[in-house]
């Protein structure tokens, strides 16, 4: 990441500085400050309070990238000096197919650009409301993705913490890629015993949160990202989450109760089992190892035309309420940096 930033801050080891001579401006010139690293601006493909996301075209990669373009005037203060912070240097150490793969962060005086490897084919939920629900040929394929690039990620120390169907991008071959680490954190190593440090954060969206997160407890973070898989398995295979977010004390009666399924799609035994033994309480939560040898998702998957839609009534699913936010950086004056190294 680069960064030209008013404001006191702490100094980045190996981070390069060039002086900024557009600092007395009230705002800078976006296209100005991404054309010096190479990028040539595109279209808007989502926007959010507080933050823009564009297409890029990067002479240095050769190929389209997605930029998120923060606005440091409008981002509250805790996540531009803790949240920020924090997922820029959890995804500089993740390289796996299934995450979205971080490029460069650039911080000037108005702004912090994240840019990031670009998913052309949308989100997750996308394909849902697009076709009602995914197959299960499809949903195996893109859940043994999902179980191998979390995997990853705990197995350095990561958790993700805000795991839904918005965050599951899919690149060029619906393949499926995990983005926004804005509530990651890193340094959460299981021990010998599969346990990590208890985490007293509570984000991320409530229809996804596990039950001792809704609880606001302490609780175990990697167990908490599977709860979350495994309410984006069962929001694949029927169009629809399992849990009610529009009421907080229905919802915290419905996460500790046994997951209930429609009748309607049409849902494999074999599947409603595997959700059965990830939506239940932490203590009994299947771990990422038993999932992977889970008989459904270990049946042989065939090839998958994964474009190809279900062609029936859309489903859609709702936008959830945020549990929480927990974001951070500071910034050095009159300066660009390059945080990506």
């Amino acid at each position: 990441m680069s960064k030209s930033e008013g404001g006191p801050g702490p100094s980045t080891s190996g981070v390069s500085r060039v002086k900024d001579d557009k600092v007395d401006e009230p705002v800078e010139k976006k296209q100005t400050v991404l054309e010096t690293h190479g990028y040539s601006l595109g279209k808007t493909i989502g926007t959010g309070s507080y933050a823009t996301v564009k297409i890029a075209q990067s002479d240095r990669h050769d190929c389209d990238v997605a930029i998120k373009i923060v606005s440091k005037f409008q981002a509250p203060n805790d996540y531009l000096k803790k949240f920020l912070p924090r997922e820029i240097e959890v995804v500089k150490g993740l390289r796996h197919s299934n995450l979205i793969r971080f490029l460069q962060a650039i911080e000037t005086t108005h702004r912090v650009y994240i840019i990031m490897e670009y998913a052309e084919n949308g989100s997750l939920l996308d394909i849902i409301r697009r076709d009602s629900y995914i197959d299960e040929v499809r949903s195996r394929k893109w859940f043994r993705e999902l179980i191998e690039a979390v995997q990853h990620c705990h197995d350095r120390g990561v958790v993700h913490r805000d795991i839904k169907c918005e965050n599951l991008l899919m690149d060029q071959y619906y393949n499926i890629k995990i983005s926004d680490f804005g509530f990651a954190r890193g340094h959460m190593k299981q021990n010998k015993d599969g346990i990590t440090p208890l985490s007293e954060t509570f984000c991320g969206s409530y229809a996804y949160a596990s039950p001792e997160i809704l609880r606001g407890i302490p609780y175990q973070p990697n167990l908490a990202d599977i709860w979350s898989l495994g309410v984006v398995l069962y929001a694949m295979v029927y169009g629809r989450l399992p849990f009610d977010d529009t009421n907080y004390a229905h919802l915290l009666k419905q996460v500790q109760s046994k997951v209930t399924f429609i009748k309607y799609p049409k849902v494999s035994y074999a599947c409603r089992a595997l959700i059965s033994r990830i939506l239940v309480p932490q203590r009994s939560r299947a771990r990422i190892e038993a999932i992977k040898q889970d008989p459904w998702l270990i049946i042989p998957t065939t090839s998958v035309h994964t474009s190809v839609s279900n062609e029936s009534i859309v489903d859609i699913i709702k936008n959830d309420n945020q549990v929480a936010i927990e974001p951070q950086i500071v910034l050095s004056d009159d300066k660009v940096q390059d945080l990506s190294s």
